[in-house]
């Protein structure tokens, strides 16, 4: 349909795309005026959306895509199929041990077999953090904020100009009309039917005989509220994607350890932690015998960096911040950030180990150095040797098919170091070096098989148990910070708000005016139609004109 600038009969000057004149309500399009039949579309009381230009440009185009209802109702459904999706198997962000792309590769296919491989090829393994699914949400929240822009802006236009006396077929093509003969005694019976109005709360305006009244404006205003809701839940939803503003991981701690918190300036030091068992007395019969935690507890310490918190050539200078007993339930909490106790574990954990370097052919011996298992140095100095860090697996698992070590987790169940050791009677790039610091996995990996180079040359060796250091206990404590949280709740009030506004209450108004003897009336709700006609009714009849309310039916009109 093509809309073009005309001047209503009223005098009045109307924007182009104007469907009903803003001044009168005459309808302007030639179309509708041909149609006195018809119902008046009334959503906005005709006024002009820029989704509705005849000739649109770039901006248009784009604006008229993302405005339509239909392209928000299939981008809701694509979200919903990629986040079902997402539930087919674990994501990625819910393993614990898993870190990298080829361990997420390797559990997929050995867990769902093909269909896992696909799935983790596929990428449906970490959906909610994919390019395709965020865009997705983005788009989402374009179209929710153009859609309202689109429509609110012209029906606060609309609602804002309305004029009390109004063009007659724009008064008998309302969804409630009624026409009849007017009263004996037209301004008593307009003040009368006025105050009946007034009693069911509608705010009234009269201009001369023509009559306007209205209530529940704010009503429209629903839908709108639920929008900025959303609008509100997806942009906090966007922002749990940003570290500083979402974390869920996971850090395990032995006794005496600190760690830092990734992505951030506090460390968490595990001073102590304890683990009580239920007795067998305290156990229900089908337990006895069994080994059943009772209360674990983590005596932790929170710091916070405020120096050389980013030189890792220096040591971070740390300042205690809190100190709190973490148990089930009772985290350790500081400004966003939640530390619970999530998992534990009793068996003893090597930490680090502290060998010499020994030189076989004289017997001599380098060292010790001091071997961290979790964060050890990169380079060692051990008499005229020099070692250089070039890989650590903490759980060694072998080799892969063309031959390149690997390791099966983040643990140190199996802790492997290869090492470049550069020194006298060495060629000038070194030699490698692969040591295992427990002597289980020497023998079961074949440490000397691998070092054949230097097997009769040197030898990283542990001389006492005084020079390991071992934990015998691990707690893993769930790192939590949702600074996002109060948004999503923040939105989804709003919603619920708007929702309320729009389904309790409807907008409903009235016209009135007086021509030749005859009293036309016509009314309008966005929704709820027979109550107000049972309304208008009810009115009408206590103001002294009796009807019923078929009559007010818009099909059903009586000279």
């Amino acid at each position: 349909m093509l809309f073009e600038n005309t001047k209503c009969e009223c005098g009045h000057q109307n924007p182009v795309g104007t469907v009903l004149c803003e001044y009168c309500g005459m309808p302007l399009i030639e179309e509708i005026k041909t149609d006195p039949a018809s119902p008046l579309e009334m959503r906005y009381d005709g006024m002009a959306r820029r989704s509705q230009k005849s000739n649109p440009n770039l901006v248009d185009r784009i604006w008229r895509f993302f405005s339509s209802v239909r392209v928000a109702v299939w981008l809701i459904v694509l979200t919903l199929i990629g986040a079902a999706l997402g539930t087919i198997y674990p994501q990625e962000s819910t393993f614990i041990n898993l870190k990298t792309s080829e361990e997420f590769r390797n559990y997929y296919k050995q867990e769902y077999g093909t269909m896992g491989e696909i799935y983790h090829a596929l990428g449906l393994s970490r959906v909610y953090e994919s390019w395709w699914f965020v865009g997705l949400l983005v788009m989402i929240g374009t179209s929710l904020v153009i859609c309202s822009l689109d429509r609110v802006l012209p029906l606060y236009r609309a609602l804002s100009k309305q004029q009390v006396r109004k063009h007659l077929q724009f008064i008998t093509r309302q969804q409630v009309v009624y026409q009849g003969p007017e009263p004996q005694d037209r301004m008593a019976w307009l003040d009368k039917f006025e105050q009946a109005l007034k009693k069911k709360r509608y705010r009234v305006w009269r201009d001369g005989d023509a009559l306007m009244a209205e209530k529940n404006r704010f009503s429209r205003w629903g839908p709108y509220i639920n929008h900025i809701g959303l609008i509100i839940f997806l942009l906090a939803i966007l922002g749990r994607g940003v570290p500083a503003w979402n974390m869920d991981q996971y850090i395990t701690l032995y006794d005496g350890e600190t760690q830092q918190i990734p992505n951030t300036h506090y460390y968490v030091k595990n001073e102590k932690f304890t683990v009580e068992y239920y007795s067998d007395e305290e156990l229900p019969q089908s337990l006895k015998g069994t080994v059943r935690p009772k209360l674990f507890n983590t005596r932790a310490i929170l710091y916070e960096c405020t120096a050389n918190c980013d030189d890792p050539s220096k040591e971070p200078v740390l300042v205690e911040v809190k100190k709190h007993d973490i148990r089930m339930n009772q985290p350790l909490t500081y400004k966003g950030l939640s530390l619970y106790q999530f998992d534990y574990n009793d068996k003893p954990k090597l930490l680090s180990v502290s060998p010499v370097l020994v030189d076989k052919t004289t017997g001599e011996k380098y060292g010790p150095i001091h071997l961290s298992i979790r964060d050890p140095a990169l380079t060692y100095e051990a008499g005229p040797y020099t070692l250089t860090l070039k890989d650590k697996f903490m759980d060694f698992g072998g080799f892969d098919s063309e031959g390149r070590p690997m390791s099966k987790s983040r643990e140190p169940n199996a802790p492997a170091f290869i090492f470049i050791i550069k020194g006298p009677d060495l060629p000038e790039n070194g030699e490698t070096y692969i040591y295992f610091p427990n002597q289980i996995d020497k023998v079961r990996f074949g440490q000397d098989i691998l070092n054949k180079a230097l097997v009769d040359k040197l030898e990283l060796r542990v001389e006492g148990m005084e020079n390991v250091s071992i934990a015998e206990n691990a707690s893993t404590l769930n790192v939590r910070m949702d600074r996002a949280m109060p948004f999503v709740w923040t939105g989804a009030g709003i919603f619920l708000f708007g929702v309320v506004i729009g389904l309790y209450w409807n907008h409903r108004r009235i016209w009135l005016r007086f021509d030749d003897g005859v009293l036309s009336l016509g009314a309008h709700t966005n929704k709820n139609h027979y109550g107000l006609k049972t309304e208008l009714a009810v009115m009408m009849n206590k103001s002294g004109i009796e009807v019923t309310v078929e009559r007010l039916d818009n099909r059903r009109k009586t000279v």
